[in-house]
């Protein structure tokens, strides 16, 4: 309800939300009600699919004057209804981190990027200069200043969003997953920015994170904001108030809805002790799993690995400066006698691969260190600078899923191009990959965690030898993520190999087999993913950081199959999850047409 005379508004008053979508069965929200006053900081989180990042459009007014969605109920923002504002207006007092953060950025360079929320809002021009340094700042981004906003790697992408969010001071600060392509550092200059921003001016602070475990740190539930709201399937709240009251209450809930959780909620969830990994209870669970008949130890590659190879790269160069295919093109020819132009600057200089069959690999390294053009490259959609690429072209997962989407429908993305054989296919696809309520859907009007789930189920419907996933688990909730983690076991014991980026170092160790990481320019490590835990050096290389389960793995259980069933166990413990737990094979999507 509006405020009473003299009371200042609320930055955020939601009564009786309900939105629903055109051909989408039943509404994404319905019945929301909440207040959030200035300087409150609040988590929603739920399960992907139940309205996260509906509400937060509903707060910014896109929905409904931008989105085609039917809205319910009242909806005041810093004390405009949002029905009869236009959301310029509303921006005005909404600064946003888009779940794609692609999606909001708009002119060619940083500082023309942030310098516009300035400039529309008639910020002096001799004050315009410091606000973009200190909002880069904030964000540990300053040295980005000066660079050209197609030139950003994801990661990067991400803070200068959150930069252009914050800079224009504004009532409600909305961030969508703002640290899901962050390495560690990302995610501290998230944390810092946030509470940079509240200490500055006071804003409402709405957080959408799937990824509770990694942004609480080793701070557990108290690195995160002090309230939490839970939404349901249904786009119903479940539970509104104190993080730590609300994560114990519905902890054991959210743990069986395939939720995220700080770690020492997600352990006392499976074992039924508190403490965490202090509790005795808890690590004597973990120290029998550990003891069980593991798996056989696992071909870790290498040149005397007997499995054949399906890619590989031999003194691999790369560049993302738009003169190389020119510079290829020049070499190809010089017995032509024409001029070789100077080779570019490389991101990642004399590289070389071996994947094989049936290996999953897992590509390691800090925002902006070349991950994702090393991945472009293989997959034959960039033009090395040097060297050679052999093997059948992959197929390859983008790390944005809108840039590989096709069709007018999810059934049509997961169809096109299969042969009429293979059709089958597509409704065992839908149902392993959690889809089969918007099979109808066009691929565009997903959330975030859909769109993902898509990208991947359409790349495995096609039969290649070799599958590149550019961050194939961003974005996810962790029942997804564990569907995925199955998939690729799958399709890795039918002979298939797997090269993947992440930031995600508890998914990379249950699921690779070996570590690369990128550094400086260059691979500093191609072996098992085990042997990275042991090396600090080498984890800040990477830009990560090494979760607590992680550690406690690695000074207490002797082996790379020890620890990985032990993860593949506590992700079986999610209920409904599809997992290759130990002693069990990985759900299948079936034989293959």
């Amino acid at each position: 309800m509006p405020a009473s005379h003299g009371e200042p508004p609320a930055s955020v008053d939601l009564v009786d939300i309900a939105v629903t979508f055109p051909r989408r069965a039943g509404a994404v929200l319905s019945g929301v009600t909440l207040r959030i006053e200035r300087g409150e900081q609040v988590v929603v989180f739920g399960p992907s699919g139940a309205g996260k990042s509906t509400l937060l459009s509903v707060i910014t007014g896109m929905i409904p004057h931008a989105v085609s969605a039917t809205l319910g109920g009242t909806a005041r923002i810093a004390g405009l209804d949002t029905r009869a504002v236009e959301v310029a207006e509303l921006s005005r007092h909404v600064g946003l981190v888009a779940q794609d953060p692609d999606a909001s950025i708009c002119l060619p360079s940083v500082d023309q990027e942030l310098a516009l929320p300035l400039e529309n809002r008639g910020v002096e021009p001799a004050l315009i200069a410091a606000r973009i340094d200190a909002a880069l700042r904030a964000v540990g981004a300053l040295e980005l200043r000066e660079r050209a906003s197609d030139e950003l790697s994801g990661g990067e992408t991400q803070r200068i969003a959150l930069a252009a969010a914050v800079i224009g001071e504004p009532d409600v600060l909305l961030l969508d997953e703002p640290t899901s392509m962050l390495d560690a550092a990302g995610i501290r200059s998230v944390q810092r920015a946030i509470g940079t921003a509240v200490e500055r001016y006071g804003p409402a602070v709405v957080l959408v994170e799937h990824r509770l475990d990694e942004f609480s740190g080793d701070r557990g539930v108290a690195g995160l904001p002090e309230r939490s709201i839970v939404l349901g399937e249904g786009g119903t709240i479940l539970h509104d108030g104190p993080t730590a009251t609300v994560l114990v209450e519905a902890g054991p809930a959210l743990h069986a809805a395939g939720c995220w959780l700080p770690l020492e909620v997600e352990l006392q969830a499976v074992f039924g002790s508190a403490g965490g990994l202090k509790s005795s209870t808890v690590r004597a669970g973990l120290r029998e799993w550990a003891a069980e008949d593991a798996d056989q130890p696992e071909q870790e590659g290498g040149p005397h690995d007997p499995r054949p190879l399906v890619l590989a790269a031999n003194d691999l160069g790369i560049s993302r400066d738009p003169s190389v295919a020119r510079h290829r093109s020049a070499r190809w020819t010089r017995f032509a006698r024409r001029r070789v132009p100077a080779p570019p600057a490389l991101l990642i200089a004399r590289a070389s691969i071996q994947l094989r069959a049936g290996e999953i690999v897992a590509v390691l390294g800090a925002n902006g260190s070349g991950k994702t053009s090393l991945l472009l490259t293989l997959a034959g959609l960039l033009p090395p600078a040097t060297g050679a690429i052999v093997g059948d072209r992959p197929g390859m997962v983008f790390q944005n899923p809108e840039h590989q989407f096709v069709a007018s429908s999810v059934r049509g993305e997961l169809a096109h191009n299969l042969q009429r054989t293979q059709l089958p296919l597509i409704d065992r696809l839908l149902a392993a990959h959690r889809l089969q309520h918007v099979a109808e859907q066009n691929p565009h009007r997903l959330s975030g965690g859909e769109k993902r789930r898509l990208s991947v189920a359409a790349m495995l419907a096609h039969r290649r030898v070799c599958l590149i996933a550019d961050e194939p688990t961003f974005g996810l909730d962790r029942t997804n993520t564990i569907a995925l983690i199955a998939a690729f076991q799958t399709i890795s014991e039918e002979g298939r190999g797997i090269l993947f980026s992440s930031h995600d170092l508890r998914t990379a160790a249950t699921l690779a087999h070996r570590a690369i990481v990128i550094s400086d320019g260059s691979l500093v490590m191609d072996g098992p993913i085990f042997d990275l835990l042991g090396r600090p050096d080498l984890v800040a290389a990477a830009g990560l950081s090494v979760p607590p389960l992680l550690s406690w793995l690695h000074e207490n259980v002797d082996t790379a199959e020890q620890m990985r069933q032990v993860l593949r166990r506590l992700d079986a413990a999610v209920a409904g999850a599809s997992v290759a737990s130990a002693g069990e094979p990985a759900t299948s999507l079936g034989a293959w047409p």
